[in-house]
């Protein structure tokens, strides 16, 4: 019988024998509608398919109540790449540049980037952010040393991406007070990760999760939770380009209206939804903001 290939999902899973819990990731559709925002350089692309798994991938084994972004700003050519996963499942992501990109395209040569990883709710005021070092040149590297550092347990994680998919694959060996008896398998790590080195990028971005998982692991007890879909979608709305437009001030929303004939348009550049507010739109929503900062005569 023929695998039916299923895109746009997240698998944990655990390997019970060698004491090792596992995510892996594929995207089809979600990644696509991302990548097709712009005409992005093949290798430029797909490092941003690798973070936008990547963003996904890092939720699988936390409780997330949000989203988890993967940005890097840079002084370079590569100005910003940023994935996002919400606890929704829903993804977006883009890349902003300038050529010619350097070839090739490595993190450990762009001098004075950052790399930040956020999680949590911003509009609530609670995130937590950790910074990514730089100092590998594949965004998966760079992550591991994110792991080790944070967290001081050892992650394996591979990513690969092309025009039409984008996978990751994340392992993690277990605290000892995990529950499962990976201290009587004191072999079980390094004979993960040798299984594991076995895998090239195109197997990874070839195969079904299923596929893959018994190709590698299937000696050590694979026990596969169910999946978790993800999806393309964006987090704009109206409610907050008006709250951009109130912090931009009278000044700079009166100039816009100028230079437009009396419209503001704004389009995001996420999904390429437009938002448009005339003069009485803003004049509205301007009032109401001048209102909410007088002081009121009562204390």
């Amino acid at each position: 019988m023929e695998t039916v290939l299923v895109e746009d999902v997240l698998h944990r899973f655990l390997l019970e024998r060698a004491g090792v819990r596992g995510v892996l990731v594929r995207l089809g559709p979600a990644w696509r509608e991302v990548a097709g925002r712009a005409d992005y350089p093949a290798e430029l692309r797909d490092l941003l398919g690798q973070a936008l798994a990547a963003s996904a991938l890092l939720t699988g084994n936390i409780k997330l109540d949000g989203a988890l972004s993967i940005e890097l700003k840079s002084p370079h050519a590569l100005r910003l790449l940023f994935a996002e996963c919400t606890d929704q499942g829903r993804l977006r992501g883009l890349a902003r540049w300038q050529p010619p990109l350097p070839q090739p395209l490595a993190l450990s040569t762009l001098a004075g980037a950052v790399m930040a990883i956020t999680i949590g709710h911003a509009e609530r005021g609670q995130r937590y952010q950790g910074l990514v070092e730089l100092s590998q040149p594949e965004l998966a590297g760079a992550l591991e040393g994110y792991f080790a550092q944070s967290e001081q347990l050892p992650a394996r994680i591979l990513l690969a991406a092309d025009g039409e998919h984008a996978v990751g694959l994340m392992l993690q060996k277990l605290p000892d007070e995990g529950g499962y008896d990976a201290v009587s398998d004191e072999d079980g790590w390094s004979r993960v990760l040798h299984l594991t080195n076995t895998l090239g990028h195109e197997e990874l971005l070839a195969l079904a999760p299923e596929q893959l998982l018994y190709r590698l692991y299937h000696e050590e007890s694979v026990r596969l939770f169910d999946p978790r879909p993800l999806s393309f979608g964006c987090s704009c709305s109206r409610e907050r380009v008006e709250a951009m437009l109130r912090s931009l001030g009278r000044v700079e929303v009166e100039a816009a209206l100028a230079a437009h004939h009396d419209e503001v348009e704004v389009i995001c550049e996420f999904c390429a939804q437009r938002y448009v507010f005339d003069r009485i739109d803003t004049e509205h929503l301007l009032s109401d903001s001048a209102n909410a900062a007088s002081p009121t005569t009562a204390q």
